[in-house]
């Protein structure tokens, strides 16, 4: 079951328990935290099951037309049982209902990490579509893959 969150503290609490449960993706601790911090000001979705938040979804408005899917995280434990699929499709139907036209996302290009390339392809399954690589935006062992889809 997937819930829209409110509360700064609890939006905060939620995305710290699920980011320190990947620092696989999430290794740079400047970054979770800041992660942590931004996600109390954006459209905040929590995953539920057995009486537990078990991931979320941060969507931040980039534009008039476009929100960003800024960080989502599922806890290693319901990795591959749909729950990041039943986020992102919530997170379409949200940003839908407010409006907006493109939905993206970003992340490290496929072909560097076998982690992020899981990522991608996971993306690519939910219908996003490769927009352009900006290979200095993070660093050049981590170059930026910009995915888009459009909402309408």
């Amino acid at each position: 079951m997937v819930v829209t969150i409110k509360d700064t503290n609890e939006k905060r609490a939620i995305a710290r328990t699920v980011l320190e449960d990947l620092t696989e993706w999430f290794e740079v601790e400047e970054s979770r935290e800041g992660f942590i911090k931004d996600c109390a000001e954006w459209t905040f979705l929590a995953a539920e099951a057995d009486g537990k938040t078990i991931g979320f979804l941060c969507l931040k408005e980039t534009g008039n037309a476009t929100v960003e899917l800024a960080v989502m995280g599922v806890m290693k434990e319901y990795h591959r049982n749909g729950v990041g699929r039943e986020l992102a499709d919530k997170a379409k139907e949200a940003a839908r209902a407010d409006g907006y036209e493109f939905m993206q996302v970003k992340t490290v290009k496929m072909g560097m990490y076998e982690d992020y390339d899981r990522t991608n392809l996971f993306y690519i399954s939910c219908g996003f579509r490769e927009l352009e690589v900006l290979p200095t935006l993070w660093d050049e062992a981590n170059p930026c893959q910009i995915y888009v889809m459009y909402l309408k």
